[in-house]
């Protein structure tokens, strides 16, 4: 039960009355009495300063820290450390298992240090849907689904009988069976509330709604006015446990939105296109806060679907005010009446109901009349990489080009020296040149080369939450279908949707068949090819592509492109709408194109353009009626029970886990040996060797792949060694609970380019004292046995990506002691430092080009002690091969007080439990 402030310096509590129901508030308009005029103040701020006020008690809440957030608006910026505390946490499988583990884990500590296990407990509401494990191992099927979920209960077995034992084991702690959603969707459509009720000294407290998650978009639900975003699971399981969020009170970037979208344009071409303006404007670590006058004709689904991609334009949250908008969808998706008379009461009291006009003060701002916005993807790596949909061919064809040069070049060489071989030809193969390479699909023979889509996919949140965009593709098909049209044979196409919410609309307005006469069968209810659960593809294809080093694409709904995130196969991957990407399954490639070419041909001999197989705007709406609140009733008036699969798993009743020596899946992680002594000092980091130079826009799928584990790498080993066939290997992802896996996978993404080989690809070192390439998880341990420390050396935006606590935990175990880098990503960084690993950033425009560190250096960084403090600058002794010595300064990303104490414990979770076992 939370403890509400009962200092109340500005004399904000007040009772609201709605109904014949009485709230106790932290009144903003009481308090700006005293606190001056707040009206101006961003809204997302405005629940931050709620926030300090309910929970202000002159230690980890000041009256200062209080008064920093009004006097923001003079400055628009602050240096000033706040303590935040989200009402509850939301988590997804593959993040949520290993922080279920660590809380187990913690468990055992308090009990072997003598003390009460029960310690180990969430305070605050925590739900946990399992999202994250169904894989596309069926397609194109009526079966896929059914063949697909029992795929998943037998490889994960382990994993859900540990997270049922979870459920049984802590308070507040609520588990979503699989089959049921993506639990952002989950979120949108049932868990969030917008406005929070809470218990305190026995009185009913109303306040917002907020909450953090371990999955980057957790964002998705700022698009219902509730504030949320994406933390480490080790950030989440601290909050979880009573620590407060430790922040600088953000710059907010404000979106100015007007106008409204052009007939045959979809929500994803428009957060396509903030994606791209707000990655260029730059907003990492900054709120972003929509407003203007558009919001009044702008769909919740469309604001669910711009907010869910703001790890992708790198902002902490992109947030959208309530207003009649808002109640309209919280009527539509069932929550109670009461709840939404509570809602727009409170709102309109504290000043976070939109009006129009309204111009809060911004640190800046942009602007985007939606009427300018084209059809796009992006692509091919990278989700803020925007392509109008003219320019894809022009696109692809420059990328063929670069990447083809070096084998054309020595082609010719070889030529003009009388050589060659067959491979460099058809390394050197034009994309036109289809006689190149072929592959057998039932029976029939057909050509692959470069650009042919192999994969189609509707998947992830961003997209299949939203109705408009789903139901688009649904009329697309049944257009297409009507016309004769048919997916290509190599492409495997599937959807997953992101509730039982869109199956059932999508068969109400009778576009399910279509669907699935051109492959797009159910393939399972959660997140799939987008987190590189999209399966094998069938064996033809896979030998076609290894054999011709084909550069295949993939074309998904989803948020994230990253290199080797979706399939290991396929390098280029375009984010599209629903319907484009039925589009691109129909075209068989993304050669054509869609705005002038033939998307095919049709049963009358004639050609087929996309215009023809288009939903016009008046079509969408028309069956956008089918959407109705029993849908809603229906899917989650049961929605914790799970199916008999999931009631039949028998879990054992005990405070502590029972922790399998055999497992596969779930180990007792080694974090927390020696808890009960002191903390090792602070200290200088000498003589550490380089495990690894890397490039700019290192994503944590770099760092700590979630998709495929190839069977001779040092993971594929560690599990054929533990009796697992590589058919049964599963995927990082779902491998999570076990940290010999995780830290083998550790930088092994097959796409991570390593300097010290000549930026060649895979997850490999040289072991400098003798010269031998070998695997980076190999190189850490030899150096581990020798206790030698390790530094990694990165460029910009180091960790972008998905909120993955394990890219910081395997950086851990392999011994690296500090990251040296140009910058960093948000929550990558507060990972590192949670974990006791040295966030440390060039200075003075120095970079590993500028100072030449080959990674054959020993770095000594100098200065460190137990006086750290944010933001220190520290000197770095680099020794060359040579004997020669060059220094340089770095400035330490340790970034608040908290930040520091943490660190000085070894890690956030560290200092928890030291606490608690001392209490």
């Amino acid at each position: 039960m939370a403890k509400y402030s009962e200092i109340n310096s500005f004399n904000a509590l007040k009772t609201l009355n709605v109904g014949a129901e009485s709230y106790q508030i932290f009144s903003l308009k009481e308090a700006q009495h005293t606190l001056g005029d707040i009206s101006k103040l961003p809204k997302s701020l405005k629940v931050l300063l709620e926030n300090l006020l309910r929970f202000e008690d002159q230690m980890t809440v000041k009256t200062s820290d209080i008064q920093s957030v009004v006097a923001w608006q003079n400055t628009r910026s602050s240096d000033q450390e706040i303590q935040y505390r989200p009402a509850r946490v939301l988590m997804q499988d593959f993040t949520g298992v290993p922080a279920v583990v660590d809380l187990a884990a913690m468990r055992a500590a308090v009990a072997n240090a003598g003390a009460d296990p029960e310690k180990i407990n969430p305070l605050s509401s925590v739900d946990l849907v399992i999202d994250h494990s169904v894989m596309v191992d069926h397609f194109a099927s009526s079966r896929a689904f059914s063949e697909n979920v029992d795929i998943e209960m037998q490889r994960n077995g382990e994993r859900y009988q540990f997270l049922r034992w979870g459920q049984s084991a802590f308070d507040n702690f609520s588990v979503v069976p699989p089959g049921t959603g993506i639990c952002h969707q989950v979120n949108l459509e049932y868990l969030a509330q917008t406005v929070w009720l809470g218990e305190s000294q026995g009185q009913q407290f109303a306040f917002p709604d907020t909450l953090v998650g371990t999955d980057s978009h957790t964002t998705m639900i700022n698009g219902l006015g509730v504030l949320g975003w994406g933390v480490g699971g080790i950030e989440a399981e601290a909050a979880m446990l009573g620590q407060p969020v430790s922040m600088l009170i953000p710059e907010v970037i404000g979106f100015r939105l007007t106008g409204k979208l052009n007939e045959g344009i979809t929500a994803t071409d428009l957060v396509l296109t903030i994606t791209q303006m707000l990655r260029q404007k730059g907003v990492v670590g900054k709120f972003v806060e929509f407003y203007g006058d558009g919001l009044a004709d702008l769909p919740l689904a469309d604001r669910a679907t711009i907010a869910n991609m703001a790890p992708e334009y790198g902002a902490t949250c992109g947030f959208f005010p309530v207003d009649d908008v808002t109640l309209g969808y919280m009527r539509l998706t069932g929550r109670k009446a009461e709840r939404i008379a509570l809602v727009e009461a409170y709102c309109k009291e504290q000043g976070l109901w939109r009006h129009p006009g309204d111009e809060p003060v911004f640190t800046d701002t942009l602007s985007l009349d939606m009427g300018s916005v084209q059809a796009s993807v992006a692509g091919p790596k990278r989700p803020q990489d925007k392509v109008l949909l003219a320019d894809v061919p022009a696109t692809f064809s420059q990328l063929m080009e670069l990447s083809l040069k070096p084998a054309r070049e020595e082609k010719a060489r070889l030529e003009n020296e009388g050589g060659g071989t067959a491979v460099d030809v058809k390394k050197a193969s034009l994309p036109n040149q289809q006689d190149s390479s072929f592959c057998v699909i039932d029976g029939k023979r057909y050509p692959l080369v470069h650009g042919d889509v192999v994969i189609s996919a509707i998947t992830s949140c961003t997209n299949t939450s939203n109705p408009s965009v789903m139901l688009a593709a649904g009329l697309l098909a049944k257009k297409a279908v009507e016309k004769g049209l048919h997916r290509k044979p190599w492409v495997k196409s599937s959807l997953a949707p992101g509730s039982k919410v869109v199956t059932d609309y999508l068969n109400a307005a009778g576009l399910t068949s279509y669907l699935d006469q051109l492959g797009y069968n159910l393939v399972g209810y959660g997140c799939t090819t987008c987190i590189g659960n999209s399966g094998p593809l069938p064996a033809p294809i896979e030998e076609a592509i290894t054999c011709y080093d084909l550069n295949v694409a993939s074309v998904l709904s989803g948020n994230r492109n990253f290199e080797g995130r979706v399939h290991p196969l396929v390098k280029t991957n375009w984010l599209a709408s629903p319907p484009l990407v039925i589009a691109y399954g129909l075209a068989g490639n993304i050669r054509t194109d869609l705005t002038t070419q033939p998307i095919g041909e049709g049963t009358d001999g004639r050609v087929v353009y996309l215009k023809d197989i288009w939903p016009s705007q008046a079509e969408i709406d028309e069956v956008l009626q089918k959407v109705n609140t029993e849908m809603f009733h229906k899917e989650y008036a049961a929605v914790f029970e799970g199916d008999e699969n999931w009631k039949s798993i028998q879990i054992p009743q005990s405070q502590t886990y029972s922790w399998d020596q055999d497992s596969t899946y779930i180990r007792h992680p080694p974090f927390f040996e020696g808890i009960d002594r002191p903390a090792a000092p602070v200290q200088n980091i000498e003589f550490a060797r380089i495990l690894a130079v890397l490039g700019d826009s290192v994503t944590t799928d770099h760092i700590s792949p979630a998709g495929n584990i190839k069977q001779d790498s040092p993971a594929g080993r560690y599990l054929q060694d533990h009796g697992v066939a590589p058919k049964d290997f599963n995927s990082y992802g779902s491998r999570r609970g076990n940290h010999e896996v995780m830290m083998r996978g550790t930088f092994a993404n097959i796409r991570i380019k390593n300097e010290m080989l000549g930026g060649e690809e895979g997850g490999n070192t040289l072991y400098i004292p003798d010269g031998q390439k070998m695997s980076i998880y190999d190189a850490a341990m030899l150096y581990k046995q020798d206790r030698t420390p390790l530094v990694i050396i990165a460029g910009k935006e180091y960790g972008t990506g998905s909120s993955r606590d394990w890219a910081a935990k395997g950086t851990n175990l392999l011994g690296v002691k500090a990251v040296i880098a140009e910058s960093f990503e948000r929550i990558h960084r507060s990972n590192l430092v949670g974990m006791g690993v040295f966030p440390l950033q060039f200075v003075d425009g120095q970079t590993r080009q500028s100072l030449n560190l080959t990674g054959t250096e020993t770095l000594s960084i100098l200065g460190i002690s137990s006086e750290i403090h944010p933001h220190q600058h520290f000197s770095v002794e680099a020794r060359r091969a040579d004997g020669s010595v060059e220094h340089f300064n770095v400035l330490c990303r340790i970034d608040t007080l908290n930040e520091v104490e943490y660190f000085k414990a070894g890690g956030i979770l560290h200092y928890v439990l030291r606490n608690l076992i001392t209490a």
